[in-house]
């Protein structure tokens, strides 16, 4: 796992979510129901994971005046992302001597897995 990204106990929390639909796009408020997580634990860890590059986070284009609510910030893997995700996980679950689940499957650009 690179440096700049160190696990906690809530960072599992969030990449065991995002790993469930690797290739999909994560809202924050169903990532706190889903997780659990408050606000103020949730939205730090998901700008660490943005810093490092392991997600990428954007509005989504829509009219909040037609929609009435404000335009909702999405978080997607990057591809080099879902890898680090799932190997810091696999590395939790190595380190804690328990058997690692199948994590979301990302295959890398090109198809190849």
């Amino acid at each position: 796992m690179p440096d700049d990204v160190r696990m906690t106990t809530n960072l599992a929390r969030v990449l065991r979510v995002l790993l469930t639909e690797p290739t999909g796009e994560h809202y924050g408020y169903d990532l706190m129901r889903e997780t659990g997580l408050k606000s103020g634990n949730l939205y730090p860890i998901l700008a660490r994971l943005e810093a490092a590059r392991w997600i990428e986070g954007h509005r989504e284009a829509i009219d909040p005046s037609n929609a009435k609510r404000p335009a909702r910030r999405y978080y997607t893997f990057t591809p080099d992302g879902a890898v680090h995700a799932r190997q810091a996980m696999a590395d939790l679950h190595a380190a804690l001597g328990i058997s690692s689940p199948t994590i979301g499957r990302l295959r890398p650009a090109g198809g190849a897995v």
